[in-house]
């Protein structure tokens, strides 16, 4: 019996496993290593720090789904993986160290036939001095996270209430950021919550990111279909921003949050003090620093891996001008070029260049989004590299059959703008290929007949029930392969 490894829980890992796992029928295993128990969707955390969801709404125990199953589950962090073996091991393996209680801190080796990285980011706060829910400044990354955001924004409310006046900062906390529309959503709820309780005309909104301009999201903005017309995201964000009083500050690096004040760098080379009363700012991510050994005991790290602890793929590394990328250069497999049973997905593979255009500062400070790729890609590539991977363990051909590029591949997105049953709203676009091609359409990068967005109640009515079906999917119910990715 043959073994396929995962390694990470969230979206793409758990998705690989609930695929794999169905796939298989029993006839190889399938094991998971997460060092959380608690499967989140992330999507609705930002509710959470509003108040409109609690954490039990946006949670649930892996272990019971996966007993259920019939999946093999180790609640434990990977340390460092030996693709050849060691000394004690023959076949390829990992090293993991538990995090459940009873077991903490103890170590093991678990062998595998297959590995699948999908380990997430590191939420990298220490990368601006005086970040993070432990510091200066407040999150929505973890469900824990957001609910300690909501308990904070309360009491700026209630003192809202009693005519103090706040300057509230929402956005992106350091230069290469990335999910910019997680802060977004974050930023249009918290809005609406103000409106809610009758305190909007207390506070002042800032919106801060390293975005070159509103609406660029880390893919570089794009043109949508919107009413029948063509209109850029730069101009239709913009008028969503204007329209509900918020002012923005783009091209900016966040480089230190000291209490109650942060500091910014713009692409001028200029450092500018905020005050604030609240901010909730997003990390950048990094790879969660897994190490990669040979047989013969030689760090391997850095052939695996990425400068920004992402494990690579099929992608082209090459290094090459912005202008000169193209989106062939995308991982299609997601295969490690030196290991072909080592593969990663999600946000845990490394992305070959930007897809905004990089920008830096007059002082060399890069300021522009990194790629996203959360969410609905995720689970795509999840799904294929799954099929392909029990493709090679059933027997079949070794050849990929399935793809799961970027640059060939559309999303679909329903960015909360505020959480109401009547009155709330949200933005629901589609985007056609996720990575732009201009060979292919020459103006705009992508198709406009798969490239939209609109905004309105029935958005919100959508993000709502898409979460309760993604909850209940996430849960291997009954039809759970029905909810699509």
């Amino acid at each position: 019996m043959k073994r396929l490894l995962i390694l990470g829980a969230g979206i793409s890992g758990h998705t690989a496993a609930l695929h794999a796992w169905n796939k298989l029928k029993g006839e190889h295993e399938v094991m998971v290593v997460s060092p959380n128990r608690n499967w989140n969707w992330i999507p609705s955390n930002i509710w959470v720090g509003v108040g409109f969801m609690d954490p039990s709404q946006v949670t649930f125990d892996l272990e019971k789904v996966y007993m259920k199953e019939g999946i093999h589950f180790r609640q434990a962090k990977a340390l460092e993986i030996f693709p050849e073996g060691n000394d004690q091991h023959h076949k390829p393996c990992v090293l993991i160290e538990y995090t459940s209680d009873g077991r903490k801190g103890a170590q093991e080796f678990i062998e595998y036939d297959y590995l699948i990285n999908a380990t997430g980011p590191k939420l990298n706060f220490h990368a601006t001095p005086g970040l993070g829910p432990d510091y200066n400044t407040y999150s929505v990354c973890t469900y824990g996270h957001a609910e300690h955001a909501w308990k904070a924004l309360q009491l700026e409310i209630n003192e809202m209430r009693h005519g103090k006046t706040k300057r509230i900062v929402i956005g992106t906390g350091h230069g290469t950021c990335t999910c910019q529309g997680a802060a977004f959503e974050y930023l249009f709820n918290v809005e609406h919550i103000l409106k809610e309780q009758g305190v909007r005309d207390k506070a002042e909104l800032y919106w801060i990111s390293n975005e070159a301009e509103l609406g660029d999201f880390g893919m570089g903005g794009m043109h949508i279909k919107m009413g029948g017309y063509v209109t850029h995201s730069k101009i239709f964000t913009e008028s969503l921003y204007a329209e509900r009083g918020i002012k923005w500050i783009t091209q900016a690096s966040v480089k230190e949050v000291r209490e109650k004040q942060l500091t910014y760098e713009n692409l001028d080379g200029e450092f500018i003090d905020l005050d604030f009363d609240y901010a909730m700012l997003l990390p950048p991510f990094s790879g969660v620093g897994l190490k990669a050994t040979a047989k013969d005991g030689a760090d391997i790290t850095s052939q695996i891996f990425a400068a920004n602890g992402f494990m690579k793929v099929d992608g082209d590394y090459t290094p090459k001008d912005y202008a000169n990328w193209s989106p062939e250069d995308w991982p299609k497999t997601y295969i490690n070029p030196t290991y072909d049973n080592m593969y990663a997905i999600g946000i845990a593979f490394a992305p070959p260049h930007s897809i905004s255009k990089p920008m830096k500062s007059k002082n060399g400070t890069p300021i522009f989004p990194t790629p996203p790729r959360t969410g609905m890609p995720s689970g795509v590539m999840a799904r294929e590299i799954a099929f392909n991977i029990c493709d090679r363990m059933l027997g079949k051909p070794e050849k990929a059959t399935r793809t799961a590029s970027m640059a060939k591949m559309g999303a679909a997105c329903i960015a909360s703008a505020g959480a109401g049953i009547l009155n709330g709203t949200a933005v629901s676009m589609t985007v056609f290929p996720i990575i732009p091609d201009f060979e292919t359409y020459k103006d705009t990068g992508r198709d406009l007949n798969y490239t939209n967005g609109e905004i309105g109640l029935a958005g919100h009515w959508i993000k709502y029930l898409l979460h309760y079906a993604f909850m209940y999917k996430a849960k291997a119910h009954p039809f759970w392969r029905l909810v699509p990715e």
